[in-house]
């Protein structure tokens, strides 16, 4: 298959939660945008309100078939790599899944960007990577990192594989390290896992750990206008950043915002104990984000409102 076209941007896993949300983003400001999905948990009606619009293009293909992300990459001036492991609890039972579709993904689309003379890449990565940082709010200079979940370790290989890309081959980077991204289309996560357990037990909520754990949290929309933000006003040949809000909010205060936000009356909220949820998962995060907002760049909610636009959001698309 050959593809024929304009000059376009292409997002991998651009049919999954945040990758749709750059899509929307991206033809927002103007620009064609090829996606690159193999639908595992991308939706296809994530991305029907572009039918039609001549604007975005879907590909299905496996970021594992390197023949298929080079087609891919014709006539392509930007990838936005967006596709991994969504789930982090999974690489607690399945090893490999992380190495594959973060590590080896992310080589798979930096040597067909090589192969076809494609020089810009903007990379989701996560806070996964600092692991249990002991100095908070956590700067993106912080070292040495030591990624306590596979997820973490595969995001901060594929960082290296980018920078030495960039050192390597002349190729340019944004590398975003995001808090906890929420919003509609959420297909994972907290919020998501809070909402399905009251569909199943309107009467009961079970947290997982104390509900003390406390990270960054930031809605999908304000992610990808940083993402494009940092695109379009920075120029390092790597440039690294945390996206977040610069505050963050606890599971416990989660759960009592999903149970307010269901409209349930007596639900008792219950907490399975211990400092985490399972294992890798990080109690405490906090991200430094004075570099984000030094670009300019302010996002419109902070975690609790993110959190509570989400809650609301989730529970007319999954239901109760």
């Amino acid at each position: 298959m050959q593809y024929v076209g304009q000059h376009m941007e292409l997002v991998t896993r651009g049919a999954g939660f945040i990758g749709s949300h750059l899509v929307d983003a991206l033809v927002a400001s103007g620009k064609s945008v090829r996606v690159l999905d193999n639908f595992s948990s991308g939706r296809m009606e994530f991305l029907s309100h572009h039918d039609g619009s001549g604007m975005v293009e879907v590909v299905k293909a496996d970021l594992l078939d390197p023949e298929a992300v080079r087609q891919a990459l014709v006539d392509v001036d930007v990838v936005h790599h967006m596709a991994a492991n969504p789930d982090i609890r999974l690489g607690t039972t399945v090893t490999d899944t992380d190495l594959k579709q973060g590590t080896v993904a992310t080589y798979n689309v930096l040597e067909a960007m090589r192969l076809e003379d494609v020089g810009q890449i903007s990379f989701s990565s996560s806070s996964a990577v600092y692991g249990e940082a002991d100095v908070m709010p956590t700067p993106e200079t912080y070292g040495p990192i030591k990624p306590i979940s596979l997820y973490g370790a595969s995001k901060l290989a594929s960082e290296a594989l980018i920078t030495a890309w960039c050192g390597t081959f002349g190729a340019k980077s944004w590398v975003h390290r995001f808090a906890n991204i929420v919003g509609p289309r959420g297909t994972h996560g907290v919020i998501y896992d809070f909402i399905h357990k009251l569909k199943a037990d309107q009467g009961r909520l079970e947290v997982l750990g104390n509900g003390r754990q406390e990270k960054s949290y930031m809605s999908a929309h304000d992610c990808v206008q940083a993402m494009v933000h940092l695109v379009d006003n920075t120029s390092a040949d790597v440039n690294l950043y945390n996206l977040g809000t610069g505050d963050t909010c606890s599971v416990r205060r989660i759960a009592e915002i999903v149970v307010e936000e269901s409209g349930l009356e007596g639900v008792s909220i219950e907490y399975t104990g211990g400092d985490r949820g399972w294992a890798g998962d990080v109690p405490k995060t906090s991200l430094n984000v004075e570099s984000l907002f030094a670009t300019g760049f302010r996002p419109d909610m902070m975690s609790e409102q993110a959190i509570r636009h989400t809650a609301s959001a989730l529970i007319s698309e999954i239901g109760l």
